[in-house]
């Protein structure tokens, strides 16, 4: 039997309380660089935690491997996600030339290794050109893409090899950024969905010598770049009332569609669902704002000169944003 006060547990009354978290609702888009080593939720979980945020989302996956740009959003920017899901991707992509992995990149067992440092600047320009455009890429097995429920790269590693059908991409530009005997570091522009590990392998397969991805940072998503993108360290070195004002509003994630402008009654209407006639010319997608300059109410596409909406802030969402300190942005 132990003695008192040495080496006892701590009764439950004596062990201190958990401090619960109070989430609160915050509206907005976080642009985070996300560390090496996290997945993109891990990533998202955290920097929701320190933002005590009641709802939050990832705007695409980036692999534990690759590092960057990861636009998160929250509360009422949630709906606008699929915007940056959707969007053009731009990466720095780093080539261990002459090294092939089961992986494609450089978390897996090395296959083979042969001998690159001949490869020349010119000899990587001309491979890479083949990949420019619209090409059809086979996803590797290590994905998260899903077989009857379950990711191919739980296949993988159990040994088996699934049959998969190719997807159309778009490269729409590889450039050099910097070369060293062995490896290679490319800019590449492309659509969603494209597999940089994929393409790394078919420049080195052109190349004669077999390639994999050493290193991959994502640089842009649609409109958004790393610039003013913020790291979790950075997040958690603020006092805790300054982080919600890293948040920038969730039209930057429609940056790149026009801006249309409502007045009060017609804003109210809008805001309602209710279609609207405006002298605008078609366009697919639209950022829509009442009177006051950062009113922003959601997207919209016109067609034959009606205003349709696609997604709506609500009134308190769109009120909880002009709330917000002016300067307050990522």
């Amino acid at each position: 039997m132990t003695e008192p006060g040495v080496n006892a547990e701590p009764t439950a009354a004596a062990r201190p309380p958990r401090v619960r978290v109070q989430r609160r609702p915050l509206h907005g888009v976080l642009l985070l660089d996300k560390p090496l080593g996290l997945s993109s939720n891990d990533a998202l979980q955290k920097a929701k935690w320190l933002l005590r945020a009641e709802k939050a989302g990832h705007t695409g996956t980036l692999d534990p491997l690759a590092t960057g740009l990861l636009p998160l959003c929250f509360g009422g920017a949630t709906k606008f996600s699929q915007l940056s899901l959707d969007a053009d991707k731009r990466y720095l992509a780093t080539l261990a030339l002459g090294v092939r992995t089961t992986t494609g990149d450089a978390e897996g067992e090395v296959l083979e290794r042969q001998d690159a440092d001949h490869i020349t600047r010119d000899q990587v320009e001309a491979a890479s050109r083949a990949f420019v455009g619209e090409i059809d890429q086979m996803p590797p097995m290590y994905s998260a893409l899903k077989h009857e429920g379950k990711a191919l790269y739980e296949y993988a590693r159990q040994g088996i090899e699934i049959e998969r059908k190719s997807r159309r991409v778009t490269i729409h530009a590889i450039d050099i950024v910097a070369m060293h005997p062995g490896t290679v570091t490319l800019d590449v522009r492309c659509t969603k969905g494209t597999y940089i590990r994929t393409l790394a392998e078919d420049i080195g397969a052109a190349l004669g010598v077999g390639a994999s991805l050493a290193a991959l940072r994502r640089t842009g998503s649609g409109g958004l770049t790393l610039a003013g993108a913020v790291t979790l360290a950075q997040i958690e070195a603020l006092p805790d009332e300054q982080r919600a004002g890293l948040l920038t509003s969730p039209d930057c994630l429609l940056a790149d569609a026009p801006e249309l402008r409502l007045d009060m009654p017609d804003a109210v209407r809008f805001l309602s669902g209710l279609r609207r006639r405006v002298e605008a010319p078609d366009a697919e997608r639209v950022r829509v704002y009442g009177p006051e300059p950062r009113a922003f109410l959601g997207s919209a596409h016109i067609t034959a000169g009606e205003l349709i909406a696609d997604r709506l802030l609500t009134p308190p969402e769109v009120q909880a944003l002009l709330e917000r300190p002016v300067g307050a942005s990522a």
